[in-house]
């Protein structure tokens, strides 16, 4: 901390920094330890010394000239350097070293940074339904003991979840044997925002669950639990031994990446995530539907304009509708 109660604009830098490697994690402090060199180098070339100059004479106007100097950066960038000098000011306003005009500052920066632009969600749609049809021979794998059988119908039952159901990896890694009403395919989960949703499941999806937890139901039966309080997705590995354990989120991903190299290759393994299939359930609604509304509610999007991302259309698709139209002109 400075030894001043009016410290320079650098001195005043590094005790906020200090604060932030002590509230958040070392990437965060690393993007505002890089944001705020740049907010120096900004108000070193409108003559303001950032080792010389005062906190308390720092203008608020610099956050205009910041803004402008970041246009050469992505609009995310920009926005995170904006958030770092903009906490700056803030900072100085809460040890009492300047007395910046906050809402002023925040209405800077609205009306100067750029939004991020929206991306379309990619993922290999192809090599997804490649890795699912090989995923489904994984029951006629001979393997070489109980628990290898458990974990290769498992990782079948686990990746058509993913991929008919749209739920996201930690909610299906989640999911108990009792969530599921088996006889309307349906589950009831309490989703993101700590929001209640019915989940809808193909028959493909409870047919390979059923062939899972069928060859699971002498672990199962010795447990001691009740059948309906047991996770749906079990850890089979020397950890778990005799008992049901859940599979946590990082055994999800490593499921979906462990597949995707012993099927696609080991250049395909960050190609496909679990978010991947998601992606794929969503876009397979609209296509078969075309029904936006629909495709929000399965997917659990609040705002429709995230689903309206999904309703693009393939290069495929554009050509074929090009070359009909205009040949219906010719």
């Amino acid at each position: 901390m400075p030894k001043s109660n009016n410290p320079t604009i650098s001195q005043a830098v590094d005790a906020y920094l200090e604060t932030v490697l002590l509230a958040r994690s070392k990437r965060t402090f690393s993007t505002y330890r890089n944001g705020l060199r740049s907010f120096q180098e900004t108000l070193a070339q409108h003559k303001l010394d950032p080792s010389k100059t005062f906190a308390r004479d720092l203008p608020e106007e610099a956050i205009a000239w910041f803004a402008k100097d970041l246009k050469v950066l992505s609009p995310a960038t920009e926005r995170l350097y904006l958030t770092s000098a903009s906490n700056l000011y803030e900072y100085l306003a809460a040890e009492n070293w300047s007395k910046p005009n906050l809402p002023r500052i925040r209405q800077l920066i609205k009306q100067r940074a750029r939004r991020p632009g929206i991306r379309l969600p990619q993922f290999p749609n192809d090599a997804i339904e490649n890795l699912l049809t090989q995923v489904d021979e994984l029951t006629l794998l001979s393997s070489e003991n109980h628990a290898a059988r458990l974990r290769n119908l498992r990782d079948r039952a686990f990746l058509f979840t993913l991929a008919d159901t749209g739920l996201r990896v930690h909610e299906a890694c989640g999911l108990r044997r009792g969530d599921l009403d088996w006889q309307e395919y349906r589950a009831i989960i309490v989703g993101k925002g700590n929001r209640e949703a019915v989940i809808r499941f193909s028959d493909r999806s409870i047919k390979a669950l059923k062939d899972y937890l069928n060859i699971r139901s002498k672990l199962d039966g010795a447990s001691g639990h009740p059948l309906a309080s047991l996770p749906l997705f079990a850890r089979h590995d020397r950890g778990a031994g005799k008992k049901v354990l859940p599979i946590q989120t990082n055994t999800g991903r490593n499921i979906v990446a462990d597949r995707v190299a012993e099927f696609l290759g080991q250049e395909a393994v960050g190609t496909i995530t679990p978010h991947s299939f998601r992606h794929y359930f969503v876009t397979r609604v609209l296509q078969a539907t075309g029904n936006l509304k629909m495709a929000q509610m399965l997917a659990r999007h609040q705002n429709i304009a995230i689903t309206q991302r999904y309703s693009h259309l393939s290069d495929s698709e554009l050509d074929k509708g090009y070359w009909e139209a205009i040949e219906q002109q010719e």
